[in-house]
């Protein structure tokens, strides 16, 4: 069959498209390499968003009634933190027992405080952990010089500031008072703790007051050097630990606070509880163990009531202890952490953190990469042997001068699309080149001569076929 006219509409050419895959398919293996690692890195940092997460920057923690031991502690707590660029906020509260609601809540923000032994009543709070027990809090109980107190069941009728409902002190104050028959039916219990307390004490608005602190609290030292002001000394201490196990009998030497002008002036009997520091269960396993060097920084020296080393204890009966917390107690702090600053330690962790998960999902996608690469390579070869079917249709349905030209451009298109496919070594790849040698070769017969007969088969229809 010879060659036939021009026909009036040229055949559309796909080269544009077909150039643009050729150089896609140049660096093919640049970008699917590219790609993969973006995936993997990309899912690795969700999970160790979620996983490992950073440790915060910023946290608040509940102290007490201002002026009070609780906030004095919190505040050197915020001094040690402060080293680390741990920003913390000391939130003044009414005592323990509204540190332990504001823990409960987890819209309150506070994420760890303080409380005293007893405050829960054997309720366990499922979402708190203790940092361990820090410190005895004496419960000590001011009254007026002009008298003469030498027991508890004497407040009756008395003005008593007993603390805010609620508080830590308040708790205790209601049942060493109840136990000695001393209720609100019979005396006056004002809500008063702190400063307010010591100013109506002062003032006489208040005749007793009840107060659980630490001696170096700043209205402690205030109340203690009152020469208006005695401690009541409480003869049936031992009674009271029998009755409410929490409390512990403790005992105010006499001197101990001032030597010089012997305060107090004799032997004083008290009742206290210990107090823990306890934080929320989602907080941070970084900054529990912070938070844990912070208190055993500041607990660990001896004290009027209790010995070196005593605190912070390793065991609390009301509250399970923190990991975080146990493990800075048994081994000290971290490799990373003995050696580098605490953020630069953070960033190495959750680095390390990240390399361990790209590995892990890397490793497996790249060993499918081959297959799907193949497969990939396979398709686009295959889409090529195609086009030339096409081609060998055209060739034996005639062509004229104007389609001849079109088609001879059209393998060359093919032929250098086939080039720059990342398979030169492979049998496939060769047999796609033979396959073009003999597509340009009867373009060369149909445009010398008559085509091949209609009836014959090619190698493209046999291979994609």
């Amino acid at each position: 069959m010879g060659l036939k006219p021009a026909r009036a509409q040229p055949p559309r050419t796909t080269k544009p498209r077909r150039d643009f895959l050729s150089r896609l398919l140049n660096h093919y293996q640049i970008v699917f390499a590219v790609l993969v690692l973006l995936a993997a890195s990309t899912l690795a940092w969700a999970m160790m968003a979620i996983f490992v997460p950073a440790p915060p920057s910023h946290i608040i923690i509940a102290g007490g009634p201002k002026g009070g031991s609780y906030e004095q502690y919190a505040l050197k707590y915020r001094e040690i933190l402060a080293r680390s660029h741990v920003k913390v906020d000391v939130r003044t509260t009414d005592g323990a027992a509204e540190n332990l609601k504001l823990l409960e809540d987890s819209t309150s923000g506070v994420v760890a405080g303080f409380v005293l032994g007893g405050i829960a009543k054997g309720v366990k709070a499922p979402d708190v952990k203790s940092l361990g027990r820090v410190k005895y809090t004496a419960v000590f109980v001011f009254y007026r010089a002009s008298e003469r107190l030498t027991d508890l069941a004497e407040l009756k009728s008395k003005r008593i500031a007993v603390g805010p409902a609620g508080s830590g002190t308040r708790t205790i104050a209601d049942m060493v008072l109840k136990a000695n028959g001393v209720t609100p039916d019979n005396a006056t219990f004002l809500p008063l703790s702190g400063l307010p307390a010591v100013d109506a004490m002062e003032s006489g608005r208040a005749d007793v007051q009840f107060v659980a602190s630490d001696l170096d609290a700043p209205t402690m030292q205030r109340m203690l050097r009152n020469p208006d002001m005695r401690l009541l000394s409480l003869k049936r201490a031992k009674a009271l630990t029998r009755n409410f196990p929490f409390l512990t009998r403790l005992e105010l030497p006499e001197g101990v606070i001032d030597h010089e002008k012997n305060i107090p002036p004799s032997d004083i009997t008290l009742v206290g509880t210990t107090a823990s520091v306890l934080v929320r269960d989602d907080l941070h396993s970084a900054i529990a163990s912070l938070l844990a060097a912070a208190v055993e920084e500041v607990h660990r020296e001896p004290g009027i009531f209790n010995q070196l080393g005593e605190f912070p204890s390793q065991i609390d009966l009301e509250f399970p202890m923190s990991e975080g917390a146990l493990d800075y107690y048994k081994n000290g702090p971290s490799y990373l952490n003995r050696y580098l600053p605490f953020w630069f330690a953070t960033y190495v962790r959750r680095g390390l953190a990240l390399l361990i998960t790209v590995l892990a999902v890397a490793l497996p996608v790249f060993s499918y990469a081959p297959r799907v690469y193949q497969w990939l390579m396979r398709r686009r070869v295959l889409t090529l042997y195609r086009s030339l079917r096409l081609l060998d249709a055209k060739i034996r349905s005639g062509l004229s001068i104007r389609d001849l030209t079109v088609l001879q451009r059209e393998v060359s298109d093919i032929e250098q699309a086939a080039r720059v496919l990342p398979m030169r070594h492979s049998d496939l790849f060769f047999q796609l080149r033979t396959q073009i040698d003999l597509t340009r070769g009867r373009l060369a017969t149909a445009a010398a001569g008559p085509t091949p007969a209609p009836g014959g088969s090619s190698r493209a229809d046999a291979l994609v076929e």
